[in-house]
């Protein structure tokens, strides 16, 4: 019997590794993506206060279309860095969530750079 490996946990894994050198300050907050089967989302969070900043997905009700591909990611994106700049952030780390920077977690982060964030 063959087993499949739990995509899950080696993705938790991935991103406790990665959450072990990547942090948010109030100067340089963190910029995390969560994706899932059917949308994106992206939030920026100052860890040192322990607060969410600003926040984007294709789960608000003023987003249209499907949430699950490139072009919303790119959108989501842009929405994210359009609110950061609202609040005065421009520049930030990004954190891909253990997931490998390629495809929507790619096209999020274009997005953002084409929105104005630095990272």
């Amino acid at each position: 019997m063959i087993k499949r490996p739990d995509t899950k946990a080696q993705r938790l894994k991935r991103h406790v590794r990665v959450r072990a050198k990547v942090s948010g300050t109030p100067e340089r907050p963190r910029l995390n993506v969560f994706r899932s089967k059917q949308n994106i989302y992206a939030q920026i969070i100052d860890d040192v206060a322990g607060n969410t900043l600003v926040s984007a997905s294709t789960v608000e009700k003023d987003f249209d279309g499907y949430g699950g591909n490139k072009e919303a990611a790119r959108k989501v994106g842009k929405l994210v860095a359009e609110r950061a700049k609202a609040k005065g952030i421009d520049a930030v780390v990004f954190d891909r969530g253990g997931y490998v920077y390629h495809g929507r977690v790619a096209e999020l982060a274009e997005g953002a750079r084409e929105g104005g964030l630095q990272f």
